[in-house]
């Protein structure tokens, strides 16, 4: 199986000693993600209930742009972190932060 590159956990920066900026960051990503999550479930329940193209696809619209607004997030906290502590442990390194941002481009 080919590396999926670093963890979510260490791409957070999960460590011991989480700063108070990084327990921030944790949670603007968090929200972002329960936002996306209800946008996702007003989508499905616009398909089940049989609502109009242009309401699914502005719904559909709505969640991807959370969800990349929440990976955005994800590695700017990461590049942070390592700018920050390059050589510590499990920290991700340029790289794979650079294959990660690009995925999200």
């Amino acid at each position: 199986m080919p590396d999926a590159g670093p963890t979510a956990a260490a791409v957070l920066g999960a460590t011991p000693a989480a700063t108070p900026d990084s327990a921030e960051t944790k949670r603007k990503i968090a929200n972002r993600l329960r936002r996306a999550h209800g946008q996702l479930a007003a989508v499905i329940a616009a398909v089940e209930g049989e609502a109009h193209c242009r309401d699914v696809v502005q719904q559909l619209s709505a969640v991807t742009k959370a969800l990349d607004r929440a990976g955005y997030l994800v590695i700017s906290n990461a590049m942070q972190e390592c700018l920050a502590d390059p050589d510590a442990e499990g920290s991700a390194k340029p790289d794979e932060l650079e294959k990660l941002f690009l995925s999200l481009a």
